[in-house]
């Protein structure tokens, strides 16, 4: 069978400063028509790049690329513009890790869809639509009618990934690099998109090319595996040889970072409630044109949080968990029910650390404004304290005069958990902290957040759609869908014995459940 990919001795080497950085060293790859490879590795591995290269996207004139990337035998390293032109969009398509930001927010779904077409077809405007709707139907989107008349912001991320894919693949393409498509949704939507890309697979005889940090997401789709890092492939092989019998150290290191469930004994007892809430109703007037309507988001809700506990809060985007964090926190007022606090001064932890810092102040400016509003310590003190806990997250001092852009996603993190504890905290409300990171760096940002919970007493509210994630780190779990609990109890419980139906269909998402706990 001939190769539908070639690539060989691809280096990209960038010139935007005063010496040339190589991000990329000596990329082999070779694919069938038909297969699905997977690419891992840290970010800053060089993964994105060798893709954006593979689909020719890389252009700049202050970027040097050396080498040979072949499709079907004609070299996209050196092949003309208009050349090129014929194979993107058409032959090699590309999805991207946020779609709403791939998505242009004036236009309709149907026209972005279609787009394809217009550049590589000469179908009428009828036969345009005919088969944008065809398309939105094969990605399993229902009312695909309505989504085609539709603006981005209109829809969830699962249905604007969705959308991505369709635009994607409405002309058949030969090969669909997909860079990260499932990190930012729900562990049920990222089951549904791999299902779905699995099926465009089979039916389409696509190949695919899978970029991802979630290791377990790869095993579940792919072949074989390329594992990159610092600009090098480190280690290639199938899916079984990678997984089974890793043959480097940071190959070993990547995989042991996944969250395992193991151990469901080692319960924390309940000691003294922190923070309570009973029949907490929470909801917004939404506004469409001329018409308002009452959304009711939360419905209900009771619940305690003990000294000494890690609480897990799971369901999927939309459900009402960070409105539920924030109402603790005070940040909303509820309708009807009460909020109760033992002690003052819960923290809270968000997903985007880097959207969570104020990118033109340093971060011993950050760490002290808590304790400039709050209390009256003296400059000295306040810079004391921030030393203190940027050591304790595992941070030099040094750190301290450096700005958010100087950092990485792991470092910001941790920045925003010593932020967190500078007034000293009881409480702290962590929403997906670690979502947005490197499953290495997970595993560390995870691994402080338990040591500063049994160093420092720090009860937690983690809130996340990873099931892995939160039976390694919780003692009692909720589970929320649509505004209520619809479950809650101990991690053994939760997933040993789920008694409700969407409980059952979140585990079965991320491959767990009763008697699959691993």
């Amino acid at each position: 069978m001939s190769k539908l990919l070639h690539v060989e001795d691809l280096n990209i080497e960038f010139h935007d400063h005063l010496i040339p950085e190589t991000v990329v060293y000596d990329f082999d790859l070779d694919m069938e028509p038909g297969e699905i490879v997977g690419l891992v590795g840290e970010s800053g591995s060089g993964k994105s790049m060798s893709a954006l290269a593979v689909a020719g996207l890389l252009s700049r004139h202050d970027m040097k690329k050396r080498g040979v990337i072949e499709f079907e035998g004609k070299n996209i390293l050196s092949c003309s513009r208009s050349e090129l032109r014929e194979l993107q969009g058409d032959e090699i398509c590309m999805i991207f890790q946020e779609p709403l930001t791939s998505l242009n927010p004036v236009k309709k779904i149907g026209w972005q869809v279609e787009e394809g077409l217009k550049i590589h077809t000469d179908m009428s405007p009828e036969e345009r639509k005919k088969r944008a709707i065809k398309a939105l139907e094969d990605v399993e989107i229902e009312d695909a009618q309505r989504v085609y008349d539709s603006y981005p912001h209109e829809l969830s991320g699962g249905m604007r990934q969705r959308v991505m894919i369709a635009a994607a693949t409405i002309g058949n393409p030969k090969l669909l690099i997909a860079d990260e498509p499932t990190t930012a949704l729900d562990v049920t939507v990222q089951s549904q998109i791999v299902e779905l890309m699995k099926k465009i697979n089979r039916e389409k005889k696509t190949a695919i090319l899978f970029i991802s940090h979630d290791l377990s997401l790869v095993s579940a789709l792919c072949e074989r595996v390329l594992v990159m890092k610092g600009g090098y492939v480190v280690e290639s092989g199938s899916v079984k040889e990678i997984f089974e019998s890793p043959k480097e150290e940071y190959t070993r290191k990547l995989i042991d970072a996944i969250p395992k469930c193991g151990s469901t004994e080692d319960l924390v007892e309940n000691g003294e409630p922190l923070a309570g809430m009973k029949d907490i109703n929470v909801s917004f007037i939404k506004r469409k044109g001329k018409n308002k309507e009452k959304v009711h988001v939360l419905k209900d809700i009771s619940l305690d949080i003990y000294e000494g506990e890690i609480l897990g809060l799971v369901g999927e985007s939309g459900c009402g968990k960070s409105t539920l964090a924030k109402t603790l926190l005070g940040l909303i007022k509820p309708d009807t029910g009460h909020v109760s606090a033992k002690f003052p001064n819960t923290q809270m932890i968000f997903q985007d650390p880097y959207g969570s810092l104020n990118p033109s102040k340093t971060v011993g400016f950050i760490m002290e404004e808590p304790l400039r509003n709050l209390t009256d310590k003296t400059p000295e003190e306040r810079y004391a304290l921030s030393k203190e806990m940027i050591e304790k997250v595992g941070l030099s001092e040094e750190f301290l005069q450096r700005y958010p852009s100087e950092l990485s996603g792991g470092q910001r993190q941790r920045v925003c958990i010593a932020t967190a504890l500078m007034l000293g905290p009881k409480l702290i409300i962590a929403d997906e902290p670690v979502s947005a990171l490197d499953v290495t760096i997970q595993a560390e940002v995870l691994k402080l957040m338990m040591k500063l919970h049994m160093e420092m007493g720090i009860s937690f509210l983690f809130i996340s759609h990873d099931l892995r994630v939160v039976h390694q780190m919780c003692d009692r779990i909720m589970v929320m869908k649509d505004g209520e609990i619809v479950e809650s109890g101990d991690r053994v419980k939760i997933y040993e014995n789920p008694s409700h139906p969407y409980t059952k269909e979140l585990l079965k998402s991320a491959g767990l459940g009763p008697g699959g706990v691993k």
